[in-house]
């Protein structure tokens, strides 16, 4: 197999690591975040008349949570699919080279 086949497939791997950190770079919520967004919430609550709960606040942080782990689960769908394309593509040049 040549260098470059292995370039390649070098890359693809790097594409797909690089895909997998941008996918957990930008969920919604960070955990740095949190606390903020507890001290939102119940100030929303307060502002509304409402009495803030942990079973509320947590049905949030849980479905943002639901969509966070959407968005890194296609992310990582993405840089698989890319990722065995590009081995799919070396292993047809290295059946070609050996036949």
């Amino acid at each position: 197999m040549e260098n470059q086949d292995y370039n390649k497939a070098e890359k693809a791997v790097d594409n797909t690591e690089n895909s997998l950190r941008n996918a957990a770079t930008d969920a919604k919520w960070k955990i740095s975040d949190l606390a903020d967004k507890a001290r939102d919430y119940i100030n929303e609550k307060r502002n509304n008349d409402e009495e803030a709960s942990q079973e509320d606040w947590f049905d949030r942080v849980k479905a943002n949570a639901s969509e966070t782990w959407e968005d890194i689960k296609d992310g990582a769908n993405d840089a698989w699919e890319k990722t065995k394309d590009a081995a799919e593509d070396v292993k047809a040049e290295w059946n070609k080279k050996t036949n």
